[in-house]
């Protein structure tokens, strides 16, 4: 079990420094001239010449590259193309409203997909999973931002329950907090319980079909026993990795649920250093939401092989 652990740590490593290849060119192709782009259209040739060389843009790529992983790897990300301001610094209270807004969103999706998944499971094509098989289909199927957009039309404009953007967030008062963060949160809470909902009760199913589940059945034991002492036990390992996975994508697949409310976190500052072109934070940024969906992906591993099904005896 440790080698199997450590070579899948291994391929997130590997993972990791291939994702930092990819950032790094994507950035590259990009069109424009940053230094065209800070000096704007009236700059002098001679100007930009001293610009590119002073953000070493007359450098080949590879030199450059290695340099930019240098210092991601020991935590200088340099400074701001726009602003000047240290990356890092930049970066960190962002990092942390997006985490804040996927601790809430995980806080309650988690519990409740797994507690919908798990009735669903204990009643197969029966109504009440007829229907929550539907509507899951229904929502996976929608895009976040069109799901964004649809709560601020009834939620913001036609109830006036929640802002339709979070303007500035209040951590001194929670309930205040948690009223603007309440679209944001039902955004993805639709997309979160509805993958994991259905990937609970496949989970599940997967291990009540099990002969032993079968032989508790002709035993008398009744069905919610058989599934809260045999079936959940045995269905952790790719709940488990459901939820992981799950959760990686609340921290780093959030940008357009931030975009679309204006929400002050990773995703968003992404999306506008993007539009200025600030090389800089969009490698930072990009590089931290894939590293933390690497650690998660390596968590779901990691939970996969530890709670891999094992059977049970049946009492």
């Amino acid at each position: 079990m440790l080698n199997l652990i450590t070579r899948r740590l291994f391929f997130a490593l590997l993972a990791l420094f291939a994702t930092s290849v990819i950032v790094f060119a994507a950035t590259e192709v990009l069109p424009g001239d940053v230094a065209q782009a800070i000096l704007g259209q009236e700059a002098t040739p001679e100007l930009l010449k001293s610009l590119r060389q002073e953000l070493g843009l007359n450098r080949s790529p590879v030199e450059r590259y290695f340099s930019w992983l240098g210092g991601f790897v020991t935590g200088d990300l340099g400074h701001s193309l726009a602003s000047k301001a240290d990356v890092l610094q930049t970066i960190k209270p962002r990092l942390a409203n997006t985490l804040a807004l996927a601790a809430y969103a995980a806080i309650v999706a988690v519990p409740l997909s797994v507690l919908l998944g798990i009735i669903c499971a204990a009643y197969p094509n029966r109504l009440i999973d007829r229907i929550f098989s539907v509507v899951s289909v229904f929502i996976v199927s929608i895009p976040e931002f069109v799901v964004g957009l649809l709560l601020v039309s009834v939620f913001a404009v036609q109830l006036r329950w929640f802002p339709a953007v979070v303007v500035r967030l209040n951590w001194s008062e929670p309930l205040s907090l948690l009223v603007q963060l309440m679209l944001p949160m039902l955004t993805l809470l639709c997309t979160i319980v509805a993958h994991t909902v259905r990937m609970t009760r496949a989970a599940l199913l997967d291990v009540l079909s099990m002969p032993y589940i079968e032989m508790a059945l002709l035993k008398g034991m009744s069905r919610w026993r058989i599934i809260l002492r045999h079936g959940l036990p045995n269905a952790i390992g790719p709940i488990a990795s459901v939820v992981a996975l799950n959760l990686g994508y609340l921290v780093s697949g959030v940008a357009l649920v931030e975009v679309v409310f204006a929400y002050p976190g990773l995703g968003r500052l992404m999306v506008d250093s993007i539009s200025y072109r600030d090389l800089p934070l969009i490698q930072a940024t990009a590089m931290i939401m894939c590293l933390m969906f690497i650690i998660f992906n390596l968590i779901a591993d990691i939970l996969a092989v530890l709670f891999k099904p094992r059977g049970a005896s049946v009492r």
